[in-house]
């Protein structure tokens, strides 16, 4: 049975009409340049003040994170050619040579950076100077190969002990390393001795280097040849003009002279006589 919806007589007909939709809310007002710049400042700033000193407190942690990380990735990349065992160890004397740079750069009243480990280069402590003086930067390049020196003698004892080739092996390596960094030539520890003995002798070191890569051709002595050719000429060329002391810088005591060429002569032939004592003969059924 249909309903009637008709509605009754004695209501308007405007009772049975449908609600009218609601009104759509008001469009939101854009920003202003300044009110989107400012908020997330002020939001920075609140961060800093309640966070702040911690950062500030973490900040000396920086640059033991940055040498630790790239120590590791240096520990990487020579594992793929040696393994990790030999990696780890040759990483160790690499550190423990930049320690006599950054220990002896502390004794000259220079505040040295972070040390960063760069694979296949070695490593590096930076430095906004190397002391006062063409002797102290003497000081600084030869406290490396001394103190890398007698870390890798100490493995000496090891390899005999224990007869295992491998410490030789260690051993002979970090000889050879702290040898070619005695090459005259800078940014090589051979070429900051070279400041304070004879700073021409920088450009017989160069000419070595060019005669290295020709003779044994490597990515690695080439940038060594394009770095000391630039070094060498930019410091020779103001060895003596009276711009931020160059003339000054240079002039080192005939008996600091020889004292800095005695320490360097003596690492040479200590660390080829090193070298002579660790070599491993190798044939063909050792392999």
């Amino acid at each position: 049975m249909a309903m009637d919806r008709t509605p009754p007589q004695w209501l308007p007909p405007t009772a049975y009409q449908p609600a009218p939709a609601p009104a759509p809310p008001p469009p939101a007002r854009p920003r202003s340049g300044i009110r989107k710049f400012a908020t997330p400042i002020l939001l920075g700033l609140l961060a800093l003040l309640k966070w702040g000193k911690a950062l500030l407190l973490l900040l000396p942690k920086a640059k033991l994170l940055t040498t630790s990380a790239s120590m590791l990735v240096s520990v990487g990349a020579y594992a793929l050619i040696w393994g990790w065992k030999f990696a780890v160890g040759f990483v160790g004397l690499l550190f423990i040579h930049e320690m006599g740079h950054y220990i002896q750069l502390r004794r000259e009243g220079v505040k040295p950076s972070v040390m960063l480990f760069i694979p296949f280069l070695g490593a590096a402590v930076g430095a906004r100077s190397l002391g006062g003086s063409a002797l102290a930067e003497a000081r600084v390049g030869l406290a490396g190969p001394i103190l890398g020196s007698l870390a890798t003698a100490a493995l000496i004892p090891i390899a005999i002990a224990t007869n295992d080739d491998f410490w030789y092996a260690l051993a002979f390596t970090g000889f050879f390393l702290n040898l070619f960094n005695l090459l005259p030539v800078v940014p090589l520890d051979g070429g900051r001795a070279m400041a304070a003995m004879a700073p021409w002798m920088w450009f017989v070191g160069f000419g070595l280097m060019v005669l290295l890569v020709f003779v044994w051709p490597n990515p690695i002595l080439l940038l060594i040849v394009l770095l000391g050719g630039f070094e060498t000429y930019r410091r020779w060329k103001h060895r003596k003009d009276p711009v931020e002391g160059n003339a000054q810088y240079y002039r080192v005591k005939p008996l600091h002279r020889l004292l800095v060429g005695g320490v360097y002569v003596a690492l040479i032939v200590g660390l080829a006589v090193g070298m002579d004592l660790t070599h491993v003969v190798r044939t063909f059924d050792d392999a």
